[in-house]
């Protein structure tokens, strides 16, 4: 996306533009992205250490992308951004009672002056 001759990111905001408010931001998707896929390569260079020793570096990288980049894309980050929304909906519900408690209470204490 372009505005005004500057590039914005699919979720940056500017005065003509809002991020939808339940999309994570880049940031987030980024951070989630790379806790799907640090440990599923870690785990993949381990297993293919034990039975690939001998291959090309590029086929054991080409095998190992084949495996890894399916299961994040289509299994572990929607499940990483299911789990982020139903933990960032329910912080936002808890910061909703909160100030509402808050206000009630002050509401009660200038009722009572």
């Amino acid at each position: 996306m372009e505005h005004e001759g500057k590039a914005l990111a699919a979720d940056e905001t500017d005065a003509h533009h809002h991020r939808n408010p339940g999309v994570p931001s880049v940031h987030v998707r980024a951070a989630l992205t790379w806790c799907a896929i640090f440990p599923m390569v870690a785990l993949g260079m381990t297993a293919l250490g034990w039975f690939a020793e001998a291959w090309h570096p590029i086929l054991r990288a080409f095998v190992l992308t084949l495996v890894v980049v399916p299961m994040a894309v289509y299994v572990i980050v929607p499940r990483l951004l299911t789990a982020y929304g139903k933990a960032s909906s329910a912080a936002r519900a808890r910061k909703m009672r909160r100030a509402n408690e808050r206000l009630q209470g002050e509401a009660r204490q200038s009722s009572s002056v």
